[in-house]
C-alpha cells in the first residue's frame, strides 16, 4: 500500500485555523466535529480551510501534537522541581491519567493507529511531541531524584515507562475499546495514588521515607 505524503501550507490564517480546529475537536471529537463547525469556529470559509489542511485527520493530528506540547508546557510552569519525588510524581500521576481519561487522547491514539501509514510523519511528530516528550521529561525527574538519593533508579527511562504503564491502569484499555465511557474523580485519585504507592514500592529509598525491604531469613 502506498504511502500517502501529508501536504500542509502554513500562511496567514493558520494558527486561526488551528485555534478554531481544537475548540471543535475537544467539544465534539475527531467523529463529530463537522468541517462547517470547524471553519466557522476558525472564522474562514471552508476553500481557506481545506487550503491549509486537505484532510480533516491531517488537521486532527496538529492540533493533537500541538495540545500535547501546549499541555506540557503548563504542567512544567506549574510543578515545583523542587518537591519530593512522591509529591511530584503524584502530580505527574495526575496530569498523566486526566489525558489517558480524555476524549481527546483516545482520539488521538486510535487516529495515530489507524493512519500512521498513511500519514507517518504526523504519527511520528506527535509520538515525539507527546509520550516521547513526556518520557523524556519524566526520565529526567526520575535520575535527578535518584542522584538526590530519593529513589533508587538505573535506568530512568525504563523505570519512565513503567510508571506511566500503571498510570494507565484499568483506564486505557477499557475507555479505548470503548469498556467505559467515563471515570469518576474519586476512581482516578485512586488509580494515581496507587501508581505512586507502587513505584515508590519499588524504587523508594529510606531517605525518600520509604521503609528498606525486610531482609530475607
Amino acid at each position: 500500500m502506498g504511502v500517502t505524503q501529508a501536504v500542509i501550507r502554513q500562511g496567514r490564517k493558520f494558527d486561526q485555523v488551528l485555534e478554531g480546529a481544537r475548540e471543535v475537536f475537544l467539544a465534539h471529537g475527531f467523529e463529530g466535529a463537522g468541517v462547517d463547525d470547524i471553519a466557522r469556529a476558525a472564522g474562514v470559509s471552508k476553500a481557506t480551510l481545506y487550503s491549509y489542511f486537505p484532510d480533516k485527520r491531517l488537521l486532527f493530528m496538529e492540533v493533537a501534537r500541538r495540545e500535547c506540547i501546549r499541555q506540557a508546557e503548563e504542567a512544567m510552569a506549574v510543578v515545583d522541581p523542587d518537591l519530593p519525588a512522591r509529591e511530584l510524581l503524584r502530580f505527574a500521576a495526575g496530569r498523566m491519567i486526566d489525558f489517558f481519561n480524555s476524549d481527546l487522547s483516545l482520539g488521538i491514539f486510535r487516529m495515530c493507529i489507524a493512519e500512521s501509514e498513511r500519514f507517518p510523519q504526523f504519527a511520528r511528530e506527535f509520538y515525539e511531541a507527546g509520550p516521547l516528550s513526556a518520557r523524556s521529561r519524566l526520565a529526567d525527574f526520575l535520575a535527578e531524584a535518584a542522584a538526590k538519593g530519593q529513589l533508587e533508579i538505573e535506568d530512568p527511562l525504563f523505570a519512565a515507562d513503567q510508571f506511566a504503564e500503571l498510570c494507565k491502569s484499568q483506564i486505557f484499555n477499557q475507555r479505548i475499546f470503548g469498556i467505559r465511557d467515563r471515570f469518576t474523580r474519586p476512581e482516578l485519585d485512586r488509580i494515581a495514588d496507587e501508581a505512586v504507592k507502587t513505584f515508590m514500592a519499588r524504587y523508594g529509598t529510606v531517605e525518600a521515607g520509604h521503609p528498606a525491604p525486610c531482609a530475607e531469613a
